[in-house]
């Protein structure tokens, strides 16, 4: 069948209704299409961060709910679309991850039980549909915050209530749904001061927007693996983790620096690139451009002949993938952490770390498993719940230690038969300040309140090199300046680490605590955390300080005050 016949066949199966019911094969074809654009607009989304810090994840964390959503239907030959919409709403439940992600499962959820067990969708159900996911996706929220994806979801089920009676086509009645979802997400900063201060509309609302304009293209016979070129400061490029997603055909890793002869066509040459491999990125400053991809072998060399064919190469980085996964996989099974068991009847308790040395730091407080996450690694509801699942205690408190996670958390309680508390440590320090008051013998409910109140023993400074330029809360920050964050607000900019150290410190009044811990990231050597740590104990030689290894990603410190 050609391309054309085939767009055709699209437009039809969706534009006669009465004649070609939309059934629950024409619902997966849809939630195809929807994921497809959306992963084809991830880094859109990601990159609609509000703060300048490297923890712009809203777009992957959406992405990998969808596919998890669509990996329970994929091999489903169901035409029920009641029971094709229950099988899409649990994938993504159980896949969810960080907060847009646990919504976005809400607003399936939503859908799916409003269509109960309908053989197929005409537009009134529809409507019901839309209607039930909003409501739903609110409920789910303790403090529903507007000018976020919930917004976008309510004003498309307004839209799809005024739609119903203007027009019975499905494909111009998605079309009114995918404007209003446009208008809606363009009118977020109005509604959210900070997103207006920081010049970006909702990420989780443009990503929704996505899913649903991702239908109406495929209905349309439209690509789907075209998307807006987006370019980040070189500095923004988020290449640290490439190691932990690398897919089949992924051997090598490639960077080249390089300046244009003339002005880049950008479109061209992401679609160029597009031909030799994945993982793509792109960066600009100072009149040069980084481009990152992952190539075959086969193709290692073909980026950086085709960039030479653009301009004059400054630096070239050539990576084996294969040969490094399989040094760190060796390094991380030379490492390990013993757990203290848990006993049938004691309490346990699984905590969320972001690095090798927190983890450490956990299993010596008590912490019977761990589940690796934190920024821009937002667990999901199914590994959250497989860290408990075998245990044989029935007694469980959950420590999130990330704001983007409690939700995924508390949805984990939900779907299983033991006994759950999620403690909402919304920072490793106050996961840490909770895993004092731990009594694995204890009163459950004593426990959880004992814990909960320990949240607030605990301040959380944060240092990291800011991703951007902008301007928040009265701070003025330049992209690749160090950047420093209490309890989750950003506090000052400053030109070197250990003068953001000190400031930070200075700023936080230090002087009022009793103790203060570094636990130094991935990104700063010891000898180098070590020497910033003696300059604070020269400045403050009164007060009692640590420092430890975090391995944490992309904060130079997280820093514990008590």
């Amino acid at each position: 069948m050609s391309s054309e016949s085939q767009n055709k066949g699209q437009v039809e199966l969706f534009k006669h209704s009465s004649d070609h019911p939309i059934d629950g094969m024409a619902l997966k074809k849809l939630a195809s299409a929807g994921l497809k654009w959306l992963k084809t607009n991830q880094e859109v989304v990601n990159s609609l961060n509000v703060f300048p810090v490297p923890d712009g994840d809203t777009g992957t964390n959406m992405v990998l709910t969808m596919q998890s959503a669509f990996d329970e239907i994929a091999d489903s030959p169901e035409e029920n679309i009641g029971k094709m919409a229950q099988k899409l709403s649990h994938g993504a439940l159980m896949g969810a991850r960080g907060n847009s992600g646990v919504i976005l499962s809400q607003i399936l959820r939503g859908f799916a039980r409003a269509l109960d067990d309908n053989e197929t969708l005409d537009i009134p159900t529809l409507v019901k549909g839309l209607i039930e996911a909003k409501e739903t996706a609110y409920k789910g929220v303790v403090r529903p915050v507007e000018g976020t994806i919930l917004t976008v979801a309510k004003d498309i089920a307004i839209a799809a209530e005024f739609a119903q009676f203007n027009t019975d086509d499905p494909i111009l009645f998605l079309q009114k749904i995918v404007e209003a979802a446009d208008q809606s997400v363009q009118k977020t900063p109005d509604l959210l001061p900070v997103l207006k201060e920081a010049g970006v509309v909702d990420s989780g609302g443009k990503g929704l927007f996505y899913l649903f304009e991702g239908m109406l293209k495929y209905i349309k016979g439209e690509p789907l693996d075209t998307s807006s070129t987006i370019i980040q400061p070189i500095s923004a490029l988020n290449l640290e983790n490439t190691l932990e997603s690398i897919e089949p055909g992924q051997d090598f890793e490639v960077v080249v620096d390089f300046s244009p002869n003339k002005k880049l066509n950008l479109e061209k040459f992401y679609s160029d690139l597009e031909q030799m491999g994945t993982s793509i990125q792109v960066g600009e400053g100072d009149g040069m451009y980084r481009m990152h991809i992952h190539v075959p072998t086969e193709k290692r060399y073909e980026p950086i002949d085709y960039t030479m064919t653009l301009g004059t190469i400054k630096q070239v980085h050539l990576e084996n993938l294969v040969d490094q996964i399989s040094e760190l996989q060796k390094s991380r099974n030379q490492e390990k952490i013993v757990f203290t068991p848990v006993e049938p009847g004691q309490i346990a308790v699984i905590a969320v770390s972001p690095g090798k040395g927190l983890t450490r730091v956990f299993a010596s407080l008590g912490v019977t498993a761990i589940v690796a996450g934190g920024q821009t690694m937002n667990p999901s509801t199914k590994e959250i719940i497989a860290a408990f699942d075998n245990l044989p205690a029935n007694k469980i408190i959950i420590l999130p230690n990330n704001k983007n996670i409690i939700m995924a958390a508390e949805a984990a309680k939900d779907v299983t038969v033991k006994t759950v508390a999620v403690i909402p440590s919304k920072t490793v320090p106050e996961g840490l300040s909770a895993m004092l008051r731990y009594v694995p013998d204890g009163d459950f409910t004593t426990i959880v309140k004992d814990m909960n109140d320990a949240l607030d023993d605990v301040e959380t400074g944060e240092i990291t090199t800011a991703t951007r330029d902008v301007e928040i809360d009265g701070v003025q920050v330049k992209r690749g300046e160090i950047i420093a964050l209490l309890n989750g607000k950003l506090l000052l900019s400053a030109k070197s680490l250990e003068d953001g150290c000190l400031k930070f410190l200075e700023k936080a009044k230090v002087e009022e605590f009793e103790l203060i811990t570094l636990f130094y990231g991935e990104n700063i050597k010891k000898s180098e955390a070590n020497r910033i740590v003696d300059l604070i104990r020269n400045k403050y030689p009164n007060l009692d300080i640590e420092v430890q290894e975090g391995g944490q990603p992309h904060y130079q410190f997280i820093i514990s005050l008590e």
